[in-house]
């Protein structure tokens, strides 16, 4: 961090709360992240699996049941 991004993060640490969390928005909002570059390996397998899905050959499972799941065999294995 540069020595004039250090002050501008020490004078926003001493503002109030609210003026902190305005700040923070602001500066994410003008945050543009660069794209993510996947290898061509990785681009096919995430290919492969939407095609899987739109065609039927593998249905989704909704998060709260993995975690379901996952709680379970962790439950088990700690008896």
């Amino acid at each position: 961090m540069t020595s004039i991004a250090r002050k501008i993060l020490d004078e926003a640490l001493a503002l109030p709360d609210d003026e902190r969390l305005a700040l923070m928005e602001a500066l994410s909002d003008s945050f543009v992240p660069a794209p993510l570059e996947q290898s061509p390996e990785w681009t096919a397998e995430i290919k492969g699996r939407i095609a899987q899905i739109e065609s039927g050959e593998v249905e989704p499972v909704a998060w709260e049941e993995v975690e379901a799941r996952v709680r379970r065999t962790l439950d088990q294995q700690r008896r």
